[in-house]
Parts: C-alpha cells; structure tokens; sequence
C-alpha cells in the first residue's frame, strides 16, 4: 500500500514537469504544422528542437517587469548615461570608426546613433545575454499567451538557424529572445540583418561588422532621415499644449501647431514639419521636448520614448570631442 502511495506522490509531483516539455505541448501539433508550412522545416526537426527546451520561470518573472515600463526618465536615465558606458562608447567609436563610416556612407546613419544603440542594448557588444534563446522563447510561446508576438518569433528563431546554420541549442541572448550586439529579435535579424564583410554570413553575435552594418540598415529600412534632427528640449507656458502631450510615437502634428499651444523652441524649424511633443518626468521635473521623425524611428527599435531618449543622449555625449 505504502508502495502505492508513494507512486502516486512521485506522479503527482512530477506532473507540472512534464507539462513544460514542449514537444508534448497541447499547442506542439498546431506549431510545427505552422512552421512547416512557413519556412519549409520538416516537422520531426521542429520536434527534436522543442524536445530540448526548457520552461524558464524566470522568463515569465522578467517579462512582467521591464524597465521602461516601471521606471520614469530620472531613473532611467541613470542607467544608461554614466562616465562608464560613455567612455566605453568612445572607445567603440574609436575601434570601429572605419566600419562605423562605411555604413554611414551606405545607409545614412551617424556612427554616433549605431554606437549608441549598440551600447544601450549589450555595452558595444560584451553583454549580449545569458538566456538559451530555444528556453526563453518557447516559454514565452507556450506558456505566455498574452503576448502572441513570441509565437511568431519563436518560428522565426528556427528559421534563421537553419538559414545561418547555427544549431538553435547554442544560440544565447535576452530573457525575451533578443540576440547579439543590437538585440535582434528572431524576425528582424531575418528581414534586417546584413553580411557586412562579404563573407556569406549575416554573425550579429560575434562579427561587429555584420552587426553594425545590421544595425544602419535597420535604421534605413524604418526610414531614418539624414542629417536630420532626432529632438529639441522645449519650454511650455499655459495650458493649451496638454491635449498635445504624449499623444504617440509617430509625430501627429506640426510645428505650427505645437507653437500655437505654447510650445517654445529653441531653433528655428518649419512650421508644416511633423513634430510630437512629449513630456517626461526628470530629475528635476518634468521635461518637455520636440520629438521630430528620427525620433519616432528610433521608437521603432524598442516603442519606449524613455530608450529612445537614452539612445539619442548617449548618441550626443558620444559625438563630443573630450574623451
């Protein structure tokens, strides 16, 4: 009897483990068919790639927390601005400047944006993620259904390994399954990663080249505005710009309009340029500042105003000559 019992113990427990082997996953048939179907990969491969996955329950910890929703800009801030991360900066401008001018030259972008993006998302490459992208993205796939969109990039994660033939068991990188130097999510490295050296292979994790030239293109293809502005810091007086603040990342009005509601520059700009105004909370109150198209297309990297922000002041303390 005791015998028994005890087996049923063992069972019971060992239940909730055997829920997470993703091969056997309720949902395991509808998305090997899906991928399958899309990018070609024979079922049985998907299969044995899903077999190796582990549930990360730290994954589903770190995805309900992310810092750009839990801090405001006076913190935020704090992170990614510092002595370190700005002299580090310099140093990678430095290192990569002949690579960093050829994807000026062939996208358009400033060394001082691509250096930046790099440093916010791994510190120029040398903190890319400890997470196995295979572990992180099918928990996330399966046992995260509020957010749909890790389905899809987990299928696109299969993808690019076959097509970079990279076995999908080695390939690391964030609790949310972005990877390499500029943290590519599985469909952007497929639809935006570029062999910047000609070698055949699109590396985003070990090749600067390939992940500098990604990162131009990327910023390219999302339609960054040469020698264009990013954003201007404004003073506001009364109360008719209110309706205007924070309204989206894509700019909704105009100067004129911006302007007309009390809107103060500090330059001179177009009145019939689109323009957003936002507002953010700093060290020392609250900040108003003119978010102009490069803006929004840096948004399109990561949807927060406080990254985008963060890119484009690191960007600045980057571009200036003291070391």
């Amino acid at each position: 009897m005791l015998k028994h019992v005890l087996a049923a113990i063992t069972l019971a427990v060992s239940a909730p483990f055997a829920a997470a082997a993703y091969d056997q996953h309720e949902r395991t048939d509808e998305f090997v068919a899906e991928v399958e179907k899309e990018y070609g990969i024979p079922a049985e491969e998907v299969r044995n790639w899903l077999k190796q996955a582990e549930k990360m329950d730290s994954v589903l910890e770190a995805i309900q927390r992310p810092a750009e929703r839990t801090m405001n800009w006076a913190r935020y801030q704090d992170i990614f601005l510092t002595k370190k991360r700005i002299s580090a900066g310099k140093n990678f401008l430095e290192s990569q400047a002949d690579i960093l001018a050829e994807a000026e030259k062939k996208y358009g972008v400033p060394p001082e944006i691509i250096a930046a993006i790099i440093g916010v998302e791994t510190f120029y490459g040398t903190r890319q993620g400890g997470y196995r992208v295979l572990d992180s993205l099918s928990t996330l796939a399966f046992d995260y259904p509020k957010r749909p969109l890790f389905w899809r990039e987990l299928k696109a994660m299969f993808a690019l390994a076959r097509e970079e033939g990279v076995d999908p068991g080695t390939i690391k990188g964030s609790y949310a399954g972005a990877m390499g130097y500029g943290q590519f999510i599985p469909t952007s490295y497929l639809h935006y990663a570029v062999d910047g050296d000609g070698d055949g292979k699109r590396d985003l994790w070990g090749n600067p080249v390939d992940a500098i030239h990604s990162v131009a293109n990327y910023f390219s293809e999302h339609g960054w505005r040469t020698d264009e502005p990013v954003t201007h810091r404004v003073t506001v007086s009364g109360d008719k710009h209110e309706p205007l603040v924070n309204v989206s990342r894509k700019p909704q009005h105009t100067v004129a309009d911006l302007t007309a509601a009390g809107v103060e520059l500090p330059v001179d700009i177009k009145g019939d340029k689109p323009a957003n105004l936002m507002r953010l909370e700093g060290k020392e109150g609250d900040e108003y500042w003119l978010g102009e198209y490069n803006f929004y297309v840096i948004t399109q990297y990561n949807h927060s105003k406080l990254y985008a922000m963060a890119v484009y002041q690191l960007s600045q303390a980057l571009s200036e000559d003291k070391q």
